[in-house]
């Protein structure tokens, strides 16, 4: 958190001075070491490309089937979307809205908020909706839950391996991709890289 060229420690609160950094360095809070702001060597290159990348897989895992059960000579596949339908249709709404929202819904917007984001910043011009972006990204991303979605779905996986025969499908694949590629992306955003390059483009 910054207040008028100071910088607040996250973890221990310490109000220090703002730091002038080069890229490639970091500072860390000298208290208990929590970082806390960083300029990356690349600029928003390796936020831009790894967002690129999770927007095709997201793309694939909802076309594709995301994984199929083999039982007693029948087989059933199933997509992401049918997934939550099941959800709703076997009498739970509301927890159909809530798996929707947290594996696709929050994670395509918090998506669509740094490619509005990153593109301009990339392109180091303005843009009248760079402040709202940022808003959307920082505050939706804690959101998003899909590396806690594909950790359940490998241990249902394993508790059902003894009752039927799984194949996982390209979504289920494109959907792990897209995750790491997600969780790569947000992670090398440094929130005060990010305001302090949007003040810079907009006082041009």
């Amino acid at each position: 958190m910054a207040l008028s060229g100071r910088i607040a420690c996250l973890e221990c609160d310490l109000v220090l001075p703002m730091p002038e950094l080069g890229e490639g360095q970091r500072a860390n809070c000298p208290r208990c070491g929590h970082t806390l702001t960083s300029r990356p060597l690349d600029g928003f290159q390796r936020s831009l490309a790894f967002t690129l990348a999770a927007s095709v897989f997201l793309v694939a895992a909802c076309m594709f089937p995301f994984l199929s059960m083999k039982a007693g000579g029948f087989e059933n596949a199933i997509t992401l979307f049918e997934s939550t339908l099941e959800i709703y249709e076997n009498g739970q709404p509301v927890v159909a809205v809530i798996v929707g929202a947290f594996i696709l819904v929050i994670p395509a917007a918090v998506l669509l908020g740094m490619l509005a984001l990153l593109v301009p910043l990339f392109q180091g011009r303005n843009a009248p909706w760079l402040v709202a972006s940022g808003r959307l990204v920082f505050g939706l991303s804690p959101w998003s839950m899909v590396e806690v979605f594909v950790i359940g779905v490998i241990v249902s996986l394993v508790k059902l391996a003894s009752m039927a025969t799984m194949v996982l499908g390209i979504s289920f694949w494109s959907y792990v991709a897209f995750s790491i590629c997600m969780t790569a992306a947000v992670s090398s955003l440094d929130r005060m890289y990010v305001w302090d390059s949007i003040e810079r483009v907009s006082t041009r």
